[in-house]
């Protein structure tokens, strides 16, 4: 009889579009090639089935193990609506739990940057925190073998005082193996009009309110560039799939990497548009040249701020020349680009607000996405620096975005709510706001609409930023971020 291992996909968020679990994928894919072949995975996702139908599934099963990836702990994307998932999860791991008594593990990114907070409150019998692959390859032998796991890396679990540990990993696994599931892939492609993948994991920078390193890792893994784009030729030739978005924290980390990805999936013939998140810096115009040629079609631009000083208050690698020459690089090659911005955030003073408008009117016809306050993530620098500031405290648990503005003991704060007036008149879509020459979507403003211009359509996410560039001044709902505050 088969050993079952159930693989769930509890992310039923779909706002501006469903994202395809591709964690779930990479997982199942590599306990298939690596456990014995008395080992059967079944999967579940409930952004195409009902809750009703998790309780046959998981009654009609006998699970040695039940593996629950939670993608998101909220929508972080929206501070003014406290959209936190833990109630939906709460429901599954109660019909689990009424249907198997054998151990239950969670993990995912939203497991990953909330690993305490999100194991008392779902009382798993253990949790992975980052790359969940081979750790749980380990924890279901451990558990056939009757075997303490105490010692696998990422392994959370309670010790017999209630405190949680969770294991440092120092190791990863090189060459993830990836098999997509096709019925999924249909819907995803059908709903979203994109896929996702990966072409390199982890994050060697130190922005200090980010929880990529949480989740990836600091190290810099590259995947192997012959079987990335042996999957791309098969979403491409097998299913249609026409548009990627590369979910790479960053994209251009490592260049020799890139160029032989490039390279390779220009070789393929398979005819993809693609999009990633890039950092404004490392990378020359001869090989954002050859990333266009290879099918890239936008970018998507980590900056944050325009202001030399926020910048160095972030601890980003780069400066506004920077961003500026990379925007040139864009702009000449024809290559759609967006900047997204965070304001009224740590640091943030009247001086480098104005700074960060005077510097968007010289990065040319781009998009903006402009967030209003930084999130404190647990586990963070900026999480040190609010403690040390006073604004929060070691028994916060940063459930909700904060909205408390920063400043230090010798600048001034600055009020974004205040400092920065957004008019909105009525929007179909997304509520959208001028700065310098671009447009700008107002990431914490209205979201529920967003699915009018990107959900559904072929290469969506790109297609949106591109129907907004080309037609940049039709916008419905537009709005004007200036320094008075006056309506646009």
């Amino acid at each position: 009889m088969k050993k079952k291992i159930a693989l769930i996909s509890a992310n039923v968020h779909k706002i501006p579009y469903p994202v395809y679990p591709l964690g779930i994928s990479y997982l199942a894919s590599y306990l298939s090639s690596t456990l014995p072949d008395d080992f059967e995975i079944k999967l579940f996702d409930f952004n195409l089935e009902e809750t009703s139908s998790f309780a046959a599934f998981m009654q009609d099963n006998d699970f040695l193990l039940t593996g629950v990836s939670m993608r998101n702990f909220d929508d972080s994307t929206n501070v003014y609506n406290d959209n936190i998932f833990i109630a939906k999860y709460r429901e599954i791991m109660r019909i689990v739990r009424a249907h198997t008594d054998q151990p239950v593990v969670i993990g995912g990114a939203g497991f990953s940057v909330f690993p305490e907070l999100m194991f008392n409150e779902l009382n798993p019998d253990y949790g992975i925190q980052g790359e969940g692959e081979e750790s749980l390859r380990q924890l279901i032998l451990a558990i056939c073998e009757k075997q303490k796991p105490d010692n696998i890396e990422g392994l959370a679990f309670r010790l017999p005082d209630g405190t949680i540990r969770v294991n440092r990993r120092t190791n990863y696994i090189s060459s993830p193996v990836l098999h997509v599931e096709n019925e999924w892939v249909d819907y995803y492609w059908k709903a979203g009009g994109m896929l996702n993948i990966q072409t390199k994991r982890g994050c060697p920078y130190h922005c200090i309110f980010c929880s990529y390193p949480l989740v990836d890792g600091s190290c810099v893994r590259t995947l192997d560039a012959a079987m990335v784009v042996k999957n791309i030729e098969e979403l491409y030739f097998s299913k249609g799939v026409s548009y990627l978005f590369l979910t790479d924290s960053i994209f251009n980390i490592h260049s020799d990497y890139n160029e032989e990805f490039a390279r390779r999936l220009i070789e393929s013939k398979a005819k993809i548009r693609w999009g990633a998140y890039f950092s404004p810096s490392n990378m020359t115009f001869d090989e954002l040249k050859l990333y266009q040629q290879s099918g890239l079609t936008h970018v998507e631009f980590g900056t944050d701020s325009l202001s030399d000083h926020q910048l160095e208050k972030y601890r980003k690698n780069f400066r506004f020349s920077d961003v500026r020459e990379q925007s040139e690089h864009c702009g000449n090659l024809g290559i759609f680009y967006a900047h997204y911005l965070i304001l009224g955030a740590y640091g943030e003073t009247e001086a480098t607000l104005n700074e960060t408008f005077d510097h968007s009117k010289e990065l040319g016809l781009t998009i903006y996405f402009p967030y209003i306050g930084m999130r404190i993530y647990p586990h963070t620098e900026l999480c040190d620096i609010a403690r040390n500031e006073g604004l929060i405290h070691s028994s916060d648990e940063l459930i909700g975005p904060m909205r408390s503005s920063f400043g230090t003991s010798t600048e001034p704060r600055a009020a974004p709510n205040e400092r920065i007036r957004v008019y909105c008149g009525p929007a179909v879509c997304l509520r959208v706001a001028v700065i310098g020459s671009g447009l700008a979507f107002c990431c914490g403003q209205q979201l529920d609409g967003c699915r009018e211009i990107v959900g559904g359509l072929p290469g969506a996410r790109g297609t949106a930023l591109e129907a907004a560039l080309r037609e940049p001044r039709q916008g419905a709902g537009r709005c004007q971020l200036d320094q008075a505050g006056d309506s646009g």
